[in-house]
Parts: C-alpha cells; sequence; structure tokens
C-alpha cells in the first residue's frame, strides 16, 4: 500500500504541482497530491512545460484548494513555501508535517522552472524518502 503525501503550497500552480509529479513519478511506495492554501485555480505554463520537458506530465495535475483535501488520510504533509507552512492548518487526523521551502519561479523565465525541477527531485525527494522510511538524518538538512 501506497504512503501517501501532500505537498502543499500558497497557490498550488508551480511548486507543488512539480513536487506532486516528481514525487509521483520516482518515489516507489509514495504517491502525492498537492494542494494550495490560496489556490491560484491555474497551473502555471511554465511549470506544465517543464514537467511536459521530462516527460511526466498528466492532465490530472491542477491547482486545488486544501478544504478538498484536508480530510484525506497523508503519512506525510510537506510545505514547500514559507506562506504555506506559516498557515499550514491542523488536520482531523494527526499527520507528520515538514517544511523544505523553495523559491518561487512563478514570473521568472523558464530556466527557473527548470532549476526548481532539479532541486526538488535533489532536495526533496530524498528527504521524503528519509522521513517516510523512519530515518529523520535529512531532515532539515
Amino acid at each position: 500500500m501506497d504512503q501517501k503525501v501532500l505537498i502543499l503550497c500558497t497557490g498550488n500552480s508551480c511548486r507543488s504541482i512539480i513536487a506532486e509529479a516528481l514525487i509521483n513519478a520516482e518515489l516507489k511506495g509514495i504517491s502525492a497530491e498537492s494542494s494550495g492554501v490560496k489556490a491560484s485555480g491555474h497551473v502555471n505554463p511554465n511549470a506544465k512545460k517543464v514537467l511536459e520537458q521530462v516527460g511526466i506530465w498528466k492532465d490530472a495535475y491542477h491547482s486545488k484548494t486544501l478544504d478538498t483535501m484536508i480530510d484525506n488520510d497523508y503519512d506525510l504533509v510537506v510545505t514547500v513555501c514559507d506562506n504555506a507552512k506559516e498557515t499550514c492548518p491542523m488536520f482531523p487526523k494527526a499527520v507528520k508535517t515538514i517544511h523544505v521551502g523553495f523559491e518561487d519561479p512563478d514570473g521568472k523565465e523558464f530556466e527557473a522552472f527548470e532549476e526548481i525541477l532539479v532541486e526538488i527531485r535533489e532536495v526533496l525527494l530524498p528527504q521524503i524518502k528519509a522521513v517516510l522510511s523512519g530515518d529523520n538524518t535529512l531532515q532539515n538538512a
């Protein structure tokens, strides 16, 4: 049975969508969803483009509000921006939460989205694997 991760950001249009797609494509036994504390309602075109470029875009990826996700069961909630960390709500069921912040590429050139994808792959994915396997040595590294 897959462990479930929620990636939480402010707008759910860039970083959290990229993280969701990378986790679903690259971490076996772990499935991800993403949401925004103030969801924008759209996926940034450059976020979609960078995921298409690496072959992991799915039409199912879309900007979602937190109220549609909050009652789901998660093994881990990850905030990827400071605003989401500060406004992260209490979940009805106890869930482990970590924060791994990334700069927002919104409004920047496409290269910024490519850099964020690499950074999420190299920084966030190993931390998620470590936390879910019970190895907390990488957390907050």
